[in-house]
């Protein structure tokens, strides 16, 4: 079962089977949002992707950064991600069109930010889900 569907702008149809969604500055204790932090919790979240999805390639869509007018510390200007991270797996037709789509699916994982709650879906989702190149980033595998 799915919990959406994304029309890519390619014209593929993709199905979001899992979504995990965290506050992107959830537990920050000290310090502020700069391009170091940032940096180490974009890497931070594709490495847990790529723990938890071992078997599938994962993508990483690079984030949109803000730099707001405030006072810069120690480690640079301020920078905001995105409030909510998200790793989504996807799946979809088999890319290769000689696999037998009965027997033959592609999955994709994928890292992104998001200002909001909201499970992507359809062609409301975010223009850089939908423009995810599928056919070179995604796998086949056999069901």
């Amino acid at each position: 079962m799915s919990l959406s569907h994304i029309a890519l702008s390619s014209g593929r149809s993709i199905e979001l089977t899992e979504l995990r969604m965290s506050s992107t500055y959830g537990g920050m204790l000290e310090g502020y949002p700069c391009k170091p932090i940032n940096d180490m919790k974009v890497r931070s979240l594709q490495r847990q992707a790529e723990r938890a999805f071992s078997s599938r390639p994962v993508h990483l869509v690079p984030p949109s950064r803000e730099y707001p007018d405030q006072t810069a510390g120690a480690f640079g200007p301020v920078e905001v991600l995105p409030s909510v991270a998200c790793i989504g797996a996807f799946r979809s037709i088999a890319v290769a069109p000689e696999l037998d789509p009965v027997l033959h699916r592609s999955a994709l994982t994928v890292v992104w930010f998001q200002t909001g709650l909201d499970v992507p879906s359809g062609k409301d989702a975010d223009l850089v889900l939908r423009n995810i190149r599928w056919e070179e980033l995604a796998q086949d595998y056999e069901l």
